[in-house]
């Protein structure tokens, strides 16, 4: 029973109350309770964007690192209707105890994912959660696994199913039948580091809870590089750079193509240019995810010049009929022989001006998400998966991991999705789970 129901009954009304009165912050108004576990770039502009589209409290903030917290309580307070202060908590497990949460947004490094993501499930919320949803395979299938069992709502930020342009490239070109039969795809990114590649290895801030911080993660000198944003540049927290923008495309295309899980994934490539850098995730990588009637190629290099200046990361989908490139910034499509049709990305800058000053905001992300939340929050009421369900997402991450491994060992992989393991490698299956750090427990499908 949603909460909004249990106070329409008269018997409910008194126990609802009574727990309001514990929660005085939630006493406004039926705003959706909302908390926020990972307070950083894109943990506030998730945020952000949810206070744009709904009405929405946030009841709840958790971040590890005090400072960040803190301004994130600021920012907060001053964006919100209430113009009230949410409460802080260094730990997301204290935070989760309240269970006085509607939906609670997880936008921690990825290898917290997993872990924060389940918890709030159990807690009795509904989950907006960043890609790539795990940093191994089995994480994602304990997740997809939490989110039945317990009944949640999950939408992953792979916003570009939400991306208004991109919709209207997928109806009005794709499923009009403009492109025809689709025959290649390929996916790139192009993105020079902006990051040098031996960071000093220094104390960390006073400000954070470096234990915390790592989780289940190995721990490892901290250096100035990791926090709060380039953690991207280490294999212990995440996927590379297929694991970080490469999904984005690769989901895009699936969901554009009605694609479910490759059959077949093989890559090369590794860390050519500065093999002995404290950086480790690979600076060159192609990969190969094999549908059984179609190839998507994704191509990563973080060095030299690009193709093309112009389009650093997208999608091109060859056609016999033409030609559709997609990205963040827009589509082209060009018909055999015909003139080009083009579309750029809508801003929205004047009904939402406050993006204009927005610090780090990526504008052209901001109306996909402002769309992503919308769809989360119309199927929130309905009950039914979102357009970028947990599953989706799993499906996705796990081809992008699976890229790594077989990258990795050197040799494609044959993927069975509905048993989740590679048929005849029981040295690849192994790698579908990372160690956890003590004293955390690695999340398991039929248990979480």
């Amino acid at each position: 029973m949603r909460r909004r129901q249990f106070l329409r009954t008269g018997g409910g009304a008194a126990v609802a109350l009574a727990a309001f009165r514990r929660y005085p912050e939630a006493l406004a108004d039926a705003r959706l309770r909302v908390g926020l576990i990972g307070a950083g770039w894109y943990g506030k502009s998730n945020l952000f964007r949810l206070l744009q589209v709904a009405p929405a409290e946030v009841v709840s903030l958790c971040d590890v690192d005090s400072a960040m917290l803190a301004d994130a309580a600021a920012q907060v307070a001053a964006r919100q209707a209430s113009r009230r202060t949410p409460r802080t908590y260094a730990d997301y497990r204290r935070m989760l105890a309240e269970r006085d949460l509607d939906l609670v947004i997880v936008a921690t490094p990825d290898h917290w994912h997993a872990l924060a993501a389940i918890a709030a499930m159990e807690a009795g919320a509904d989950v907006y959660v960043e890609k790539p949803i795990s940093v191994d395979v089995v994480e994602g299938q304990a997740m997809v696994a939490a989110a039945r069992r317990h009944g949640r709502i999950v939408q992953v930020n792979t916003e570009r199913r939400s991306t208004p342009h991109l919709v209207e490239a997928r109806d009005e070109i794709l499923r009009a039948g403009k492109l025809g039969r689709v025959g290649h795809v390929e996916t790139y990114g192009y993105f020079p580091p902006t990051y040098g590649k031996h960071p000093r290895e220094v104390p960390p801030p006073p400000t954070l809870d470096y234990e915390m911080w790592t989780g289940p993660a190995p721990m490892r000198p901290y250096n100035e590089l990791v926090h709060p944003v380039n953690w991207r540049a280490f294999m212990e927290y995440g996927n590379g750079t297929i694991g970080d923008i490469g999904i984005h495309m690769l989901d895009m295309v699936r969901w554009m193509l009605g694609l479910g899980a490759p059959r077949r994934v093989g890559s090369a490539g590794g860390v050519f240019v500065e093999p002995g850098a404290r950086v480790n995730i690979a600076d060159t990588q192609t990969a190969t995810f094999d549908f059984g009637d179609l190839r998507v190629l994704w191509t990563h290099r973080s060095w030299g010049a690009p193709p093309d200046p112009s389009d650093l990361w997208g999608a091109t989908l060859y056609g016999e009929r033409g030609t559709l490139k997609a990205n963040v910034w827009g589509y082209e499509f060009t018909p055999l022989g015909g003139t080009p049709v083009r579309r750029p990305v809508t801003l929205e800058l004047d009904k939402y001006p406050e993006d204009r000053t927005e610090k780090d905001l990526e504008d052209f992300a901001a109306p996909a998400i402002r769309a992503h939340m919308r769809n989360l929050l119309e199927c929130r009421e309905t009950r039914s998966r979102p357009v970028a369900d947990i599953e989706e997402g799993h499906i996705s991450t796990s081809a992008c991991i699976l890229a790594n491994i077989a990258m990795k060992l050197g040799r494609t992989l044959e993927w069975d999705a509905a048993r989740g393991v590679v048929i005849g490698d029981e040295e690849a299956n192994r790698l579908l789970r990372r160690p956890y750090r003590a004293p955390w427990v690695h999340p398991e499908p039929a248990t979480a």
